[in-house]
């Protein structure tokens, strides 16, 4: 029985993880679906937010009123993403554009460390990295209450995102951009408008993403690695699809954990690290579009 309750434990620890890859794999559907782009740029901005949060907080800002000038600023770098670099190389090639956005990851990088510096901040988020008492009277299980949190906090932020892209007029007018811009721009959508909007909600998933991992691991350089781990969950659940976001971030942090405890050891520890790559090679040769993923057809 108890090593039953092991095994659920490693692969609770697993999904909640999981939420938080969806949410920073979110940024980059995002960017996706409206240009076409994997944004490389998506890990440095996640750095950026959370390197700013702690920063505007060590300047005498209170929490909230740290949090809500984070968002504006997140919005900010959002916006000018997509006019400053996306929107103007819309019709160039795809490596063009992704260049482009490698170049602007380091960029964010730079302006970040030159405006707070390259120490290492703690970011306290008032819930800690200890075992949820309740739970473990009823359930047996050693939940960590800042894994709970932030998988809450991702979970929320995801259902809602998934919720307004799919119900509003917003979100229909991004499908119709995502499936075809010229026969969009053709019936009245503003492909201008909507690019914005989408990148500035982009830059908010990176601030939230930016909170939960800084909680954990605190506001430093290490975060901008984020955008790697988020590959492995967009070639699992597809690069265009929000629920492929969050298929794949689940599966990617549920077997991550248990390849980790289970077959670790074998291999000296730490596979965690690469053991989502070699899933993802198996789905790039078994299925390339992902689960949610459109088939792509290029003729020649």
């Amino acid at each position: 029985m108890t090593e039953v309750l092991f095994f659920f434990e490693v692969v609770l620890a697993g999904l909640l993880a999981g939420t938080m890859y969806s949410l920073v794999a979110l940024g980059f559907v995002l960017i996706y679906k409206a240009s076409s782009t994997f944004n490389f740029a998506q890990g440095a901005m996640v750095f950026f937010a959370v390197l700013s949060f702690v920063g505007f907080m060590e300047l005498g800002l209170p929490f909230v009123v740290a949090f809500f000038v984070t968002i504006l600023l997140m919005v900010l770098v959002g916006f000018a993403t997509q006019r400053l670099v996306l929107q103007p190389l819309m019709n160039e090639s795809e490596d063009t554009v992704l260049m482009a956005t490698i170049g602007l990851g380091f960029v964010l990088e730079g302006l970040a460390q030159a405006a707070w510096g390259v120490e290492v901040r703690r970011l306290d988020l008032g819930s800690g990295d200890f075992p949820i008492q309740w739970i473990v009277d009823s359930t047996g299980l050693f939940i960590s209450a800042l894994d709970l949190t932030a998988g809450l906090v991702a979970a929320g932020l995801i259902i809602a995102l998934a919720l307004l892209f799919k119900y509003t007029k917003m979100g229909l007018g991004l499908r119709a951009v995502a499936d075809d811009p010229g026969a969009a721009s053709s019936i009245g959508i503003p492909l201008s408008s909507i690019m914005l909007l989408v990148g500035s909600a982009a830059g908010v998933v990176a601030m939230v993403a930016g909170m939960m991992w800084g909680a954990r691991a605190g506001g430093q350089f290490a975060l901008v690695d984020l955008a790697l781990k988020a590959l492995p969950v967009l070639i699992i659940g597809g690069f265009s699809s929000i629920p492929g976001a969050i298929v794949g971030g689940l599966i990617i942090g549920a077997s991550e954990k248990v390849l980790e405890v289970y077959i670790g050891p074998y291999f000296g520890g730490g596979i965690e690290v690469w053991a989502p790559f070699v899933l993802a090679i198996f789905f790039l040769l078994w299925r390339p579009e992902g689960l949610f993923g459109e088939k792509i057809i290029r003729r020649v």
